[in-house]
């Protein structure tokens, strides 16, 4: 990574970055919002050096790192500051969309607000989503990357949006769309990796749409093809919404490898005489390294079947969707420059010709830029993630906070703290810390036991309130996540077991050693000198039963045992040195329950109801610590 030039500024909330990963390149646009458009301030593009992606899925993550960060350096240069933040958008492969509907009725006639239409699409959500699951192997994760709204009922009326409305029965459908775990994570990765934190997250063919069909064309029934070098994304809308989204895994590098094995050529080469088909004669290189020429008109001739077999797959997918043929329809993505494929598309289609066209003419809509032109279908991609961001058009009804911060989140049924948290990096040992290691030695015959500390617990809040790791998080929810600290564990030498008084010396496991020697567990100390060990060494002495009151009258009440049940076994627990209190943190590590696998929240309960890890522990307590379902 480049130095930061010291006059350099941070990036401050306004500016917008925004990087496209694509199969063969990745470009950046960085700009703000400049009335009611996004002004694009900056672009850059590189080519991968080798094809470390396939079909729009991450292969070779440090490769595609490594380009992107080279880019944002660029960027950086360019506009003379740091780039902490990214909004980026996930391949179409493996895509599925659901539909899902809500419906629900206030106790009375009410304005309607930004949480109860949050509210409203969370459920038509969750209900898409139990579609999906319905569907899918149950051993293969799915993640919500976006949705869009199909339309709304008031009090059985359509209408475009609720906000400000007054109604008492409201309907909501959404078109949720979901992918594999392993397409996002890779994506997380590599921004992780080039340094660069997700500051939101949506799908490719939905930020290519907000580019080249604003909302207020979608009441025509509309089609973008974004055809880029691995997939084509596809969405459709109609009567002022989305109405469905698919995928083809045929695009652009079908039309390349075609070249490849026509005239035995490495990618990089095809890639170049794919844009050179209007010239008289193309000079090239084989595998052989022999050089070769070949007409224009001939590469024109080798890829006419297989740029026919990409309008078939792209009129099939959207016929299965739509029904119908479009009213019009949009090409974007590099593989939409291909010579003549515009026309196979509209033939395929059996639409007029003119009613196919390049994306790029309607970019003015909602961005603008006094440095570059704009007009290129290539920038569909990238400059739809941009203007998602920019004005606010990326569904974000479940937006949570992680300490201050929007955490990476991919919503799949209910969600619980220990879900989110999960998400975002931490383990089950940040939660819930662990005691520190026991130190059990024997000293001239006679065993003693040095427990570790305590673990200096966690702090887990919801909305400023504390919060169990099982309870559920809903849209808007700001989560304070500090992790347990683990206790240290116990360290003793024979020197400090035997008094600043012993003058012998010492044998440890049978042989000699030094007085500061560091014990560990099961080592055997036989001092050459008989001496006894001062009162304060004594070991921890753990009674096995509770011996009642009557017996410690006269030990300080802050030293005294603590008498409880854990999952209903009686349990006495030695009074601390400092005089501190027991937490249902110190019990965790005597319940029984392996963390290092834990897969499912904990219950955790004192006297019957919830509580979190810091509730402070008395006598007679009835305290439950137990894997949930």
């Amino acid at each position: 990574m480049s130095d930061i030039p010291q006059e350099w500024k941070k990036q401050d909330h306004a500016l917008i970055y925004a990087l496209d990963i694509g199969t063969r390149s990745i470009i950046g646009v960085a700009g703000r919002v400049a009335d009611e458009r996004f002004q694009v301030l900056a672009i850059e593009k590189e080519e991968h050096g080798k094809r470390a992606m396939l079909d729009g899925q991450i292969e070779d993550i440090d490769q595609v790192a490594k380009v992107a960060r080279r880019v944002t350096e660029r960027m950086e240069a360019r506009l003379g500051c740091k780039l902490s933040r990214v909004c980026v958008a996930a391949a179409g492969r493996a895509l599925r969309t659901e539909k899902g509907h809500y419906a629900m009725e206030l106790p009375q006639v009410t304005r309607i607000g930004s949480d109860i239409i949050s509210q409203l699409e969370s459920g038509a959500v969750a209900d898409a989503e139990s579609h999906l699951s319905e569907e899918q192997d149950s051993q293969r994760r799915s993640y919500l990357v976006g949705y869009t709204v199909s339309g709304y009922l008031l009090d059985r009326y359509p209408l475009a949006t609720l906000k400000d409305h007054n109604g008492q029965q409201l309907e909501a459908e959404v078109v949720a769309t979901f992918l594999p775990s392993e397409v996002v994570e890779s994506l997380y990765t590599v921004m992780e990796a080039a340094g660069l934190e997700v500051a939101s997250l949506t799908l490719e063919p939905i930020a290519a749409l907000n580019a080249v069909i604003p909302a207020d064309l979608r009441l025509l029934n509309l089609v973008l093809a974004d055809i880029g070098a691995g997939t084509t994304d596809i969405a459709i809308c109609r009567d002022g919404a989305v109405v469905g989204y698919t995928m083809a895994t045929t695009a652009g590098d079908e039309i390349t490898e075609t070249l490849m094995r026509r005239f035995l050529i490495d990618f990089a080469t095809a890639e170049r005489m794919k844009m050179q088909l209007n010239e008289p004669s193309v000079v090239y290189r084989d595998v052989l390294g022999l050089e070769q020429s070949v007409a224009g008109t001939e590469i024109q001739e080798t890829l006419r079947g297989a740029a026919k077999t990409l309008a078939q797959e792209i009129a099939q997918r959207v016929t299965d969707i739509n029904g119908t043929p479009p009213s019009a329809m949009f090409l974007a993505g590099g593989g939409s420059k291909l010579l003549g494929l515009r026309e196979l598309v509209a033939q395929e289609l059996g639409m007029d010709e003119r009613r196919v066209a390049l994306a790029g003419n309607n970019y003015d809509i909602s961005a603008f830029s006094r440095e570059y032109e704009l007009n290129d279908p290539e920038y569909a991609t990238p400059l739809g993630i941009a203007v998602s961001a920019g004005l606010g058009l990326i569904s974000d009804s479940y937006r949570i906070l992680l300490n201050g911060k929007p955490a990476k989140l991919f919503r799949s049924g209910a969600l619980t703290v220990l879900d989110l948290l999960m998400m975002n990096g931490y383990t089950s040992s940040d939660l819930v810390g662990r005691t520190g290691r026991t130190l059990s030695v024997t000293v001239d015959g006679q065993r003693l036991t040095f427990r570790g500390q305590s673990a200096t617990p966690c702090v887990l809040r919801c909305n400023g309130k504390d919060a169990t790791p099982s309870a559920l998080v809903y849209a808007g929810d700001s989560i304070e996540f500090t992790p347990a600290v683990p206790g240290a564990s116990a360290e003793r030498t024979p020197g400090e077991l035997l008094g600043e008084e012993y003058s012998g010396g010492v044998l440890i496991n049978g042989h000699p050693a030094a007085l500061d020697t560091p014990l560990r567990s099961g080592d055997q100390v036989i001092s050459t000198v008989s001496a006894a060990l001062p009162a304060e060494d004594e070991p921890e002495v753990q009674p096995e039963v509770w011996t009642g009151a009557a017996e410690q009258a006269d030990v300080p009440v802050s030293r005294r045992p603590l008498f409880l049940y854990l999952n209903g076994e009686a349990l006495v627990l030695p009074g601390k040195a400092d005089g501190s209190a027991y937490y249902l943190m110190d019990l965790l590590d005597r319940s029984g329950i392996d963390f290092e696998k834990l897969d499912v929240p904990l219950v955790l309960q004192v006297n019957g109801a919830d509580c979190p890890f810091t509730q402070e522990l008395r006598n007679n307590d009835q305290v439950t610590i137990r894997r949930g379902q």
